[in-house]
């Protein structure tokens, strides 16, 4: 009889991490290994690593320091540490934790396999760092974190270098996969029941223009096809709108959202597109990073303020009620009380429904790091609590002005608290919370969900009993809510027929 072999993944980072980790999962479980949460039973651990701030490096640096004692645990356990941090410290890591066997840059995400392959042959410590372009075409199966919703990646790397931002040294430059590998991965997915799909990538917008620029049109070529009457010449010179037009055809998908987009690059073919489509949704994650036109300048980003309120004229033009969310930097090297102030004034101009905000990290090897004018933390902090209010103010307003509505959610599961209370998302990715008979929902399928550390949302149990709760549930299905009340982070209803 066969010994059992077992795996764990501890993953940190962004969405495309996520996607990574995931495909690691399914390369692990093609070799025979089974999953498990304890790391002292687990064959391989792989740690799947971020870099993009100081505290989720050192964060990380204490897990990979912890495993020492796990292994110490499990003679011949094999610890492999990879994504962005292993891609910017390289040998060097391996060298300071000598309990690290395998280490993986973020190009060999697709060989992983293999290279695990002939680590057991030999047992031989292997670095692999090179950013020379790996296949970026996907092969092989994934495993999923959710039940109905697939993150797909569509391209890898980023061109942009702004000063502050660490990622095109660590994913490389961009490459895209041809659109009938990222159909045919989704026509996959929808066939094993996923019903939400995420094209993911560092900049969506510049998908397929790397194809444009190295003359292989060929690559976009299959999008014609899927496309049909509906592919026009702005659509063959704006190859992210057509993978969309493409992808919104696919039979059985019900939503397609993609993240992130940069607002040079994002054009009004994509926002057209949108509008336009019948399974895309109406939700733009555009990262603003600073209102201020000097500081968008030192941080290399292409675009002025006036072009941003330009995109987000043009946004609500085609999709007036399109939900916009971004990310932005405070205490940017040589950001004034005034470049701070023409951020709080653009975020009350435009109205963002959300906004990941953050206080700016050095990082190594950026051009922002060796700036001078290095912003004094207290001031750093200052302006972040001001720009949350800003911008909690803006949240809990736009969430207000859904009370009232019945919207369509996609139900995600039970929040963990409250296993009476489910939760899911609009098309523009609201936040909802409603009461659910748990005796109408599918157990087998439905995993706690974790909401939001706020204390706006810390009461999160929903009052009451409606007809609409003893409706049959389970997660991935379309269900109306109405709305009864807002808070900055998410709304409340109750469930309607």
């Amino acid at each position: 009889m066969r010994e059992e072999k077992y795996y764990s993944i501890l993953n940190y980072g962004c969405q495309m991490n996520e996607s990574d980790a995931e495909h690691y999962a399914g390369q692990l479980e093609e070799l025979g290994y089974a999953r498990t949460e304890e790391l002292v039973r687990a064959d391989v651990i792989l740690v799947n690593t971020c870099c993009i701030r100081e505290s989720a490096e050192l964060k990380i640096l204490g897990k990979i320091g912890e495993l020492k004692r796990v292994k110490a645990r499990h003679p011949g356990q094999i610890i492999c540490v990879a994504g962005c941090m292993a891609q910017k410290d390289g040998a060097a890591l391996v060298k300071k934790y000598p309990q690290i066997d395998l280490l993986l840059g973020t190009s060999y995400v697709n060989s992983f396999k293999q290279i695990l392959q002939d680590y057991l042959e030999e047992r031989k410590k292997g670095v692999f760092t090179s950013l020379e372009v790996q296949s970026s075409e996907f092969e092989g199966q994934r495993v999923r974190e959710s039940g109905f919703s697939a993150w797909i990646p569509i391209m890898y790397g980023c061109n942009n270098f702004c000063t502050y931002c660490i990622v095109p040294y660590v994913r490389g430059r961009e490459r895209s996969r041809s659109i009938e590998n990222i159909l045919e991965e989704v026509r996959s997915a929808v066939a094993a029941g996923y019903k939400e799909i995420t094209l993911l990538g560092q900049n969506v917008d510049s998908y397929g223009k790397d194809f444009l620029r190295n003359h292989e049109e060929e690559k976009l070529l299959s999008v014609s096809s899927a496309v049909g009457e509906g592919f026009t010449e702005a659509l063959k010179a704006e190859p992210f709108a057509a993978l969309l037009k493409a992808v919104d055809q696919v039979p059985g998908v019900e939503r397609v959202h993609f993240m992130t987009s940069h607002p040079r690059d994002m054009s009004e073919e994509v926002i057209r597109t949108v509008a336009q489509g019948t399974h895309l949704c109406e939700h733009f994650h555009v990262a603003l990073q600073s209102g201020s036109s000097r500081i968008l300048k030192a941080m290399n980003r292409g675009y002025t303020r006036e072009r941003f309120l330009a995109l987000v004229k043009t946004i609500r033009k085609y999709i007036p009620q399109a939900s916009i969310t971004t990310d932005i930097i405070v205490g940017f090297p040589g950001e004034t009380d005034e470049d701070f102030a023409e951020t709080c004034s653009l975020v009350e101009e435009v109205g963002f429904d959300s906004a990941f905000t953050f206080i700016y990290s050095k990082r190594s090897g950026t051009p922002a790091a060796r700036m001078q004018d290095q912003i004094p933390d207290d001031v750093k902090h200052a302006r972040l609590q001001k720009l949350m209010d800003v911008q909690n103010r803006q949240s809990l307003c736009i969430n207000k002005r859904l009370v009232g509505q019945t919207v369509e959610v996609m139900a995600e599961g039970p929040t963990e608290k409250h296993p009476e209370t489910w939760s899911g998302r609009t098309r523009g990715n609201k936040l909802v919370l409603w009461q659910q008979n748990i005796d109408a929902s599918d157990k087998a399928v439905a995993n706690p969900v974790n909401l939001p550390d706020d204390s706006a949302s810390a009461n999160v149990s929903v009052k009451g009993t409606e007809e609409g709760s003893n409706l049959p549930i389970r997660p991935g299905q379309l269900v109306k809510i109405q709305i009864e009340s807002a808070q900055t982070w998410l709304v409340k209803g109750k469930r309607v027929r």
